[in-house]
Parts: C-alpha cells; sequence; structure tokens
C-alpha cells in the first residue's frame, strides 16, 4: 500500500533546503515547497529516519530535485542528514545571477551538521561556463571548498570555457 508523504517529511525536507545547499538561489529558499513520493515512512517522534521512495520529486522555486529514493535523518525534531539516491539523482537550479546549474550523481550525502554535501557515483556537474566530473566531489557550504577525485575515486575532469565563448550546445553563457 502507498502512503502520501506525511507532515514530518515535508517539514523535514524543508528545513534541509532552506538551511542552505551548495546550489540555493537566495530567493528559492522563501518559496513553498513541494515533495512528491510514492511511498514514504518514518516515525512522527522527531527521531530516527524517514524514508521516502517512489520516484521522490522535490521543488522549491527554481530548485528542481529528482531522485528515486531519500532518506532523512531527525535528531530531536530537527533535519541532521538528507542521502538522496538514483540511477541519477538530478538536481537542477538557477543561481542567484541567473545562471542554471545542473548535478547527477548515483548519490548525495548532505550532512546538515557539518554542512558538507559529498556526491558520488558518476557526478556531473554543468554550469554554463564548464563542467565537473568524477567518481566523488566533497563540497563544504562554509568554506565554500571542493574537493574531488584521488584515493581511488578515479580522476576528475573539468573544462573552463573563457569569458563570451559559446556553451557546447551553441549558445551563449
Amino acid at each position: 500500500m502507498r502512503r502520501p508523504a506525511d507532515p514530518l517529511s515535508v517539514l523535514a525536507l524543508a528545513a534541509l533546503l532552506a538551511a542552505g545547499t551548495a546550489f540555493a538561489r537566495s530567493s528559492d529558499r522563501n518559496q513553498p515547497m513541494d515533495i512528491e513520493a510514492g511511498y514514504q515512512e518514518g516515525s512522527m517522534d522527531g527521531n530516527g529516519v524517514t524514508l521516502l521512495t517512489g520516484g521522490v520529486v522535490i521543488r522549491q522555486g527554481s530548485l528542481d530535485i529528482r531522485s528515486d529514493r531519500a532518506e532523512i535523518t531527525l535528531a530531536g525534531g530537527d533535519p541532521v542528514r538528507a542521502v538522496l539516491t538514483g540511477s541519477p539523482t538530478v538536481l537542477k537550479q538557477q543561481m542567484d545571477d541567473g545562471t542554471p546549474m545542473t548535478a547527477r550523481a548515483a548519490r548525495v550525502d548532505y550532512d546538515l551538521r557539518t554542512e558538507i554535501v559529498t556526491f558520488t557515483g558518476n557526478v556531473e556537474i554543468t554550469q554554463p561556463r564548464g563542467t565537473m566530473s568524477g567518481q566523488r566531489v566533497v563540497y563544504n557550504l562554509q568554506s565554500g571548498r571542493v574537493e574531488s577525485g584521488g584515493q581511488g575515486a578515479g580522476r576528475v575532469k573539468m573544462r573552463i570555457l573563457p569569458r563570451g565563448a559559446r556553451t557546447p550546445d551553441g549558445g551563449a553563457p
């Protein structure tokens, strides 16, 4: 039997994404969040893991996330970790300057306590001025530091286009 997402799941995901992600457009944080999933399971006590499966779709402003599965860990009613998995998980969003960003990975692990987002499994991050791909990319939201590849995680590949250059699809950046 499939059940819709409960209010606790919605609040947990809202708090998760409102806290700020690597792709957060400032105005998106003030927009309503819409969540769809085929199945939801979790405790109503504010502790433990809330699970969403079956075509998870999360939208908030320009942010659009598509995943097969989302696990949100709560402690004391607050989200402390979110793990999104899919084949692939896809995050799309417009940045504050209006440019689009798309990130794809088999797994996205966001630790809200440390504010570190780890993308693993065929990672591809695309923006108009370039791309980054590899098997592992770690982004620290507090410092802005990015770490990728190495230590068995494969090689990282980057392409940075010069200012004013045409994007691969022929459009202006």
